[in-house]
Formats: C-alpha cells, structure tokens, sequence
C-alpha cells in the first residue's frame, strides 16, 4: 500500500475549488449580461414612453388613420391639396390635434356620404367657415397676397418656407393664391420664418389712433373660423386683441415666441395647454398669465363662442 502524500492532495483539492469558483462566477456574469440589456431595453421603452407622453394630446398618422378607418396615405394626400395642416413634432413627424381630428372626420363624411371630391369638399369647408365667423365692418385682408410678398421679398422658394413652417408646399401654395386659410398656429410660425409678427398680415391704418371705435378694428380670421381682432395700432410694447373662438375650434398645433401673455376671459371656456404638460381650463371672468416661450395650443371645448382679451408683451405674436 503505497504512502499518502497529503500535502499533494490539499494542493489538487485546492486547485480544483479554485476552477469551481471560476466556473461558477462565469455563469454568474453570462446570467447577469441579459439582465443589463434587459434593463437597458426597459430604460430605452421608458425614454420612448417619456417621449410619447411630451406630446400629449397629439396623434399620430395612423393613430389618426384608425380612429378614421382611412389609409395614412389618404391623410397625407389631404394635407397636400391642403385640407388639413397638422403639425410636426422635433422628428418631423406629423401631429394631429383634436381640433384637426374631427375637421378629418367632416372631410370624411363628405367625401363618403356626400360623395364629394376635393373642390367641393373646399368649397362647404369654406362656406362652413364662412358662417361661423362673425359678421362685421371691419376689414379683412388678403393673407395670401402679403405671404406671397414677404416669401419674394425674403427670396426663399416654396418647399424652402414650407419647410421651416412645417407646413407642405401644395398648402403653402394654396394660402398664397386664397384657395385656404392658415390656422393660428400656421400664421404665427410663418410669421417667424419672415422674421416678422402676425400684426404684419393686417391692413393697418396709416396714422394709428389711441382710440379703436368697433367698426374699424382689423381683422383676422383663420381656417377654422377664430376672429382675432386687433384692439390698438402704434403700440411700442404691446399688441392687444380680441379673439373670437367658435366651438371646437382653437390654434390647430402649438407655437411659442419671446415675451409674456395675458388672458382675461370675456366669455365661453377657452382650453390652453403648455409644453403639452400642463393644461388649464379658463372660464368667464378667470385671467391666465404665461411666458410666450413654452409651446402653447388652445381649444373651445365648449357649446358656444368663446370671447377672450389677449395682450402680448412686446408684441411678437
């Protein structure tokens, strides 16, 4: 019987725990990779629903085209005869407002139940609009011919200007030859690639008077029917207007600029919502303060005319 080295033996004993615990960590850190990755898919989820959640309020194209039962490419074909002028998100991906939504859903039905083609969609969309404004004395002037003179006097083209408002060509060209009416929104992000304000689309009085007599206020009226009426001219620091909004109507997207806003609500509810995290719900007699800077949209959600002052300071509206 041969003698037993024991030392020799702790030694191999030692060695083999040594490739035991080895082989164990290596498990550990193969088990321990997916889980990372795991976790970093559910960060990566939680950014994108971070991102969903910025745009609150907003749908997309085929969110849009489910709720309609309408193909996205229709959608598109809508925006470029210029129908419907949704808003882009930081991506360039088109947003559609609840205002703009249910326009969709009354250019659906006349093109489904009215079999109407797209002249004579325009053409009810048009006297729709023209109905809901409000009938007065004041003038309105042609916003096409002064966007058609700003775009030639900046020397930018068509795509060019469409582009930065994030707007099509063919709606663009349609505003500039009167065949559509740009939203609030659209307007003022126009107003911005020009480097000018939306007083600048406005038949203004030669020599501006400190007093507005009612009959002589100039005069704006968007798409969707909201008067915006100009209540002083000449003013150095800020631009006040009286803003008539029909219900179901609003700004249709968000726009932002320099400066500071006030509200007083006059009558009807007006909804205003900022960055798309915030939304406050004004009501008759309520005043609402906010810097121009944080993205903002609006919207009557009620069943008659909203009527609200809105002052701007300094006028960069």
């Amino acid at each position: 019987m041969l003698p037993i080295d024991s030392r020799r033996i702790a030694r191999k004993l030692s060695g083999v725990h040594e490739q035991i615990e080895k082989s164990i960590a290596r498990c550990h850190m193969q088990k321990k990779t997916p889980s990372g990755r795991r976790k970093r898919v559910r960060a990566s989820n939680s950014n994108r629903s971070k991102n969903r959640n910025s745009i609150a309020g907003f749908l997309t194209v085929g969110q849009t085209a489910r709720i309609l039962g309408i193909s996205p490419s229709t959608l598109r074909q809508w925006e470029n005869v210029g129908l419907v002028a949704p808003v882009r998100s930081q991506g360039r991906f088109r947003l559609y407002s609840p205002e703009v939504l249910e326009l969709l859903k009354r250019i659906k039905y006349l093109r489904d139940v009215k079999q109407l083609r797209v002249p004579g969609i325009k053409r009810v969309l048009d006297e729709t609009r023209s109905r809901k404004a409000p009938t007065r004395t004041g003038k309105t002037p042609s916003i096409g011919e002064k966007l058609r003179t700003l775009r030639k006097r900046s020397g930018l083209g068509v795509a060019e200007v469409a582009r930065r408002a994030k707007i099509s060509g063919g709606f663009l060209s349609a505003i500039e030859l009167s065949q559509a009416n740009p939203s609030v929104a659209t307007l003022q992000r126009l107003a911005n690639v020009y480097n000018t304000t939306v007083l600048e689309f406005y038949d203004l009085p030669h020599k501006p008077s400190a007093i507005m007599k009612p009959s002589m206020r100039p005069l704006l009226r968007t798409e969707s029917g909201v008067a915006m009426e100009l209540l002083s001219t000449g003013t150095k620091m800020l631009q006040s207007m009286l803003f008539r909004v029909p219900p179901g109507s609003g700004s249709d997207g968000a726009y932002s600029h320099n400066g500071e806003e006030f509200i007083y609500m006059l009558n009807g509810t007006l909804e205003i919502w900022l960055d798309e995290l915030e939304c406050h719900v004004l009501h008759e007699g309520e005043s609402f303060w906010f810097e121009s800077t944080r993205g903002h949209r609006w919207f009557n959600s009620g069943d008659r005319e909203t009527v609200l002052l809105w002052v701007n300071t300094p006028p960069t509206f």
